[in-house]
């Protein structure tokens, strides 16, 4: 139906957003969601615009699309993941999101993913942020959503491989762990069953802009963020893991794109950020 995935990124994130409020019961509260979305469209345009003045150069219109559409995923990203008490630092995490690709680039691609560097930046810089891993509960039919929607997303960027290799990894390393511990299996499906968990494979750790081009690069550096992500959160007991991971891997990118060369992934549209 739709020419571009980032279209069915949109329509998904915004649904879990809507079931998050509706039978969730979260905390989030209506003007924190509005504060992601006017500041990430804001901070993409008033860039678009500094960035086009310095090249001496004119913003299509068709350009303007493309670049909002991203900068709105953004948004709705930090509104499932994030959680703060105060809209000020939702707007910190929003402007720092959508900065980070134009400030941190190289080659003209993304260095980090924007609302993973946000979420970081948020629970560095800030007193109030958090991720909480375990606010979608225990839902199947819920995971269920996820991986339909998520599906849908991956198989027109081809990124499947990257939710699939760390989902794999991830899985293995908690089952080898809780085997030895002599956990039973109820253990090792309820880590598996986080929709936060999921939300990551699926629509974070995919960003085609912010990931190695090449398969194989994609598959080692998927490899990495789980193994990353199984250390810190079983041996430092860190809640936020999977994020802390992805952020701090994400420099590898560049180098595993000078080492294997790949044809760069480009969406539907023409898109410079």
């Amino acid at each position: 139906m739709f020419q571009d995935a980032r279209d069915y990124q949109i329509c998904f994130l915004s649904l879990f957003l809507l079931l998050g409020f509706c039978l969730k019961d979260w905390t989030l509260q209506l003007e924190t969601v509005g504060t992601a979305a006017v500041v990430c469209l804001a901070t993409q345009a008033i860039a678009s615009i500094l960035i086009a003045k310095s090249s001496e150069s004119n913003l299509a219109s068709k350009d303007w699309l493309p670049s909002l559409r991203s900068a709105l995923i953004t948004s709705l990203s930090l509104s499932l993941l994030l959680r703060t008490d105060h809209w000020l630092t939702m707007a910190f995490a929003a402007m720092v999101a959508i900065a980070s690709k134009f400030v941190f680039r190289i080659n003209g691609k993304h260095v980090f993913n924007p609302a993973n560097a946000g979420i970081v930046a948020a629970m560095i810089f800030t007193q109030d942020a958090w991720v909480s891993p375990g606010q979608w509960g225990e839902a199947g039919w819920l995971a269920l959503i996820f991986i339909g929607a998520g599906g849908i997303v991956l198989g027109r960027v081809g990124r499947w491989d990257t939710s699939v290799v760390f989902l794999a990894v991830y899985s293995a390393l908690m089952l080898g762990r809780d085997s030895w511990l002599g956990w039973s299996w109820d253990v090792w499906m309820h880590h598996l069953s986080s929709g936060s968990l999921l939300l990551f494979a699926l629509f974070m750790i995919t960003d085609p802009r912010s990931i190695p081009d090449a398969r194989w690069s994609r598959m080692g550096w998927a490899i990495g963020v789980a193994s990353l992500t199984f250390i810190l959160q079983t041996g430092f007991a860190v809640p936020e893991a999977m994020f802390w991971s992805l952020f701090c891997l994400s420099p590898l990118t560049p180098l595993l794109d000078r080492w294997q060369s790949s044809p760069r992934f480009q969406w539907q549209f023409p898109q410079p950020m």
